[in-house]
């Protein structure tokens, strides 16, 4: 018996394609138009080829740029993901705690970013900011404005403060899930605290810590508000993201080609190392089962 195809449920689907050939696909296409062209105003364009890339990929400022892009996000994902597990780990899994825990948690990740930026900008001047007042009462000479390390910190702080939470929660589905089983045979057999994370609660988390090394990896690679409203990508170029840079070619120079064939080249980055990451993770998980 032949079965039946019911045609209709794409009328379903139509939406959702019209909705992202809107939001996605359309202005992808602008960009790789833009990205191979070159215009002067009035709407004139003139063919410019893979010129715009080969600007880009021989410019040092991208270069640079990228390079302070990688060592963020190296730095935000070696303290965020262990943070997070160890927060996750010390939570409390039954009782009134439970609710106010993960509410807790959960506030940082209901504030804007453009407001998360303000706070700490705010908070660490050194004039009226209660961080940059006190540490330099301290006898600490702060500054982010002048100081390149000071504002990498207060910029990492931030983050960590900002998105630690997000890992805490993924961690914490992670465990609730743990069948009481697991830990009762663990008891039995004389476990120490680390056998149990290291042979069952680690195990479990696994996907969970995919999910949440991809999304943090992607966020803070792609980066912008936040830094950008605490320094403005300085002093100097010290914080100065890709996504920053991009910004300041596009609408501050109104460099619409070279922008353009930027951009593209930033997501390519983002897509390989996500993909770098989740292959990686995933072969690990494999081989470990």
């Amino acid at each position: 018996m032949e079965k039946t195809w019911n045609n209709r449920a794409w009328f379903m689907v139509i939406p959702v394609l019209l909705l992202v050939a809107f939001s996605a696909v359309i202005p992808l296409m602008t960009v790789v138009n833009y990205s191979v062209q070159d215009t002067f105003g009035n709407n004139e364009f003139f063919w410019a080829g893979t010129d715009w890339f080969t600007e880009i990929l021989s410019s040092d400022r991208f270069w640079n740029a990228l390079g302070r892009n990688m060592i963020f996000s190296m730095i935000i994902l070696a303290i965020e993901v262990p943070l997070g597990i160890l927060i996750a780990l010390n939570m409390p899994k039954k009782g009134l705690g439970v609710p106010v825990c993960l509410v807790l948690m959960a506030l940082p990740l209901l504030i804007p970013w453009n407001v998360v930026g303000t706070i700490w900008q705010v908070f660490g001047r050194v004039d009226i900011g209660l961080l940059g007042y006190m540490l330099n009462a301290m006898g600490i000479d702060y500054n982010l404005t002048q100081d390149p390390v000071d504002a990498w910190i207060t910029v990492i702080a931030m983050d960590v403060w900002h998105w630690t939470s997000l890992v805490v929660l993924l961690c914490y589905a992670g465990l609730v899930s743990i069948p009481d089983a697991y830990y009762q045979a663990a008891k039995i057999d004389g476990a120490s605290r680390w056998s149990v994370f290291r042979y069952i609660q680690l195990p479990k988390m696994k996907r969970v810590l995919l999910i949440a090394v991809l999304l943090r990896f992607m966020d803070s690679f792609m980066i912008y508000t936040e830094p950008f409203v605490v320094t403005g990508g300085g002093p100097g170029n010290s914080t100065t993201f890709l996504s920053i840079d991009l910004v300041k070619m596009a609408v501050g120079q109104f460099d619409l080609g070279p922008a353009a064939a930027m951009s593209i080249i930033y997501f390519l980055i983002i897509l390989l190392m996500s993909w770098v990451f989740y292959t990686v993770m995933t072969v690990s998980d494999a081989k470990s089962q």
